[in-house]
């Protein structure tokens, strides 16, 4: 139960972004921020003064943002890491997707450059270029991904396997604190994220809430033993446990405390 907390919590964002605009979005919003702010206060920063800086137009996804690169517009795709989903033809939006994208819009906010750390080779099939993407004070995104259980460490292909083991032991503590896609069972797949997994999982937290509201409320009522009875004449009668006729009044509130049994009009019996 407790490693589903974190899921649910960023879940509400996702939720409401599928039906229709609320304030929880802006709430979510601020709950990142807070994230990312105290992020950039203790985290490590690297020294980018050998890597090239480029001019930063947009974030696209939680692992892909778009610059100006020899004047022209593309895509970068985060080297080693794979963030949930947003907007995929297919798979549409995924659990901790729009989470994973804003983060990383809150990570990279308000600057105009950013600082690329390329491998040996510089573009994937689809032509979009590869690197490890660092703010411009030396925060590294994908490490900061993967600390906050936001990202998982993929599409490995020699040669550009530089960070991969750095990568993978971030990813293994944000594994054993069972935070962001690693919180819900299953959900993390060795091909990507299984959305059925997570929706299985949100499934049986609820009905194991509601299993323990019903159990409270059974609990509370079986406490309540002070009965309360309408006689021919109806009068409210209400007789407390030990009373002569406790035994063989019938029922027909059952009250829990005698300030209770009053306020409904009931008053005690004689005997």
């Amino acid at each position: 139960m407790k490693k589903l907390l974190f899921a649910l919590f960023f879940s509400t964002l996702l939720i409401s972004g599928c039906t229709e605009e609320s304030s929880t979005d802006s709430v979510k919003t601020e709950d990142i921020q807070g994230i990312v702010a105290s992020t950039k206060e203790t985290t490590e920063k690297h020294d980018v003064s050998k890597f090239e800086e480029y001019e930063l137009q947009d974030v696209i996804d939680g692992d892909t943002i778009r610059i100006k690169y020899n004047g022209s517009s593309e895509k970068v795709r985060f080297l080693l890491v794979d963030t949930p989903e947003t907007n995929h033809e297919t798979l549409g939006v995924q659990p901790f997707g729009p989470e994973a994208k804003e983060f990383a819009k809150q990570l990279l906010a308000g600057q105009d450059t950013v600082y690329l750390e390329f491998d040996v080779s510089y573009r994937d099939k689809y032509k979009r270029l590869l690197a490890y993407v660092y703010t411009k004070d030396g925060i590294s995104v994908q490490e900061q991904l993967l600390k906050n259980g936001l990202a998982r460490v993929a599409y490995i292909y020699e040669p550009n396997t530089k960070h991969v083991d750095w990568f993978k032991s971030i990813q293994k503590t944000a594994q054993q604190s069972a935070i962001g896609i690693w919180s819900v069972e299953d959900y993390v797949t060795n091909r990507g994220y299984d959305k059925e997994a997570y929706d299985e999982a949100v499934k049986k937290e609820k009905q194991s809430k509601a299993d323990e509201d019903d159990s409270n409320k059974s609990s509370s009522n079986e406490s309540c033993k002070i009965k309360g009875n309408i006689n021919s004449k109806g009068n409210k009668i209400y007789h407390m446990p030990g009373q002569r006729d406790y035994d063989n009044t019938i029922a027909e509130e059952m009250f829990c405390t005698e300030e209770e049994a009053v306020e409904n009009g009931f008053v005690p019996a004689k005997q």
